[in-house]
């Protein structure tokens, strides 16, 4: 008999797995659960959600929930989004922005989670690392072709995205199609998940 998923959402609350290597120590943010129609799979949390505890509490979320057409209630109930990111901690900030997540994360827990989501419609893989690891071989040489390529990707239940990041401003601004194209079949695909 498998575990309880609220057990398991325990342990990985409780993950001390990269303590080390945390500047600011462990604090595992996800959200989940067993009924969940929209995977959101990000990078992992910045500076501010690991103070929170609350996944895409920043400008970040504000723009995704944006993209997403949908309000905080719903973004917030893990009984309809679930998000799992690369990383669960914040792994600290670099030269240009956050480090990547920490590469003990995923291999540990997704592989133990991910298949307990079986009623999710439509995954979306927010930034690079997510890309890398939703979709493997089959993303492009950059982040900007993973995205370009959105349809085929999308015929696998996979949506690539950009981060939300205010950072990213200019590439939104290079890349009108995005909003053009993209925005409006991910609006019209996050409702029909959430609605099944």
């Amino acid at each position: 008999m498998s575990e309880p998923f609220t057990t398991l959402l325990q342990r990985i609350r409780a993950c001390c797995l990269c303590r080390a290597e945390l500047p600011l120590g462990c604090r595992p943010v996800v959200q989940a659960a067993p009924q969940a129609r929209l995977l959101i799979v990000g990078q992992a949390p910045g500076r501010r959600v690991h103070a929170s505890g609350i996944p895409f509490d920043d400008a970040s979320g504000q723009r995704l929930r944006q993209w997403l057409g949908i309000d905080s209630t719903t973004f917030y109930d893990p009984r309809r989004v679930a998000i799992v990111p690369m990383g669960f901690c914040y792994p600290g900030s670099g030269r240009s922005g956050d480090l990547p997540p920490r590469p003990e994360c995923a291999p540990t827990w997704h592989p133990q989670l991910l298949p307990r989501l079986a009623r999710v419609q439509l995954r979306l893989a927010i930034g690079q690392y997510a890309q890398a690891g939703l979709l493997g071989a089959s993303r492009g040489r950059t982040l900007t072709e993973t995205v370009q390529a959105w349809r085929g990707h999308l015929q696998r239940g996979v949506l690539p995205l950009p981060h939300p990041s205010p950072r990213n401003r200019l590439w939104l601004a290079r890349n009108p199609w995005f909003e053009a194209e993209l925005l409006p079949e991910l609006r019209q695909r996050v409702a029909a998940a959430l609605d099944t």
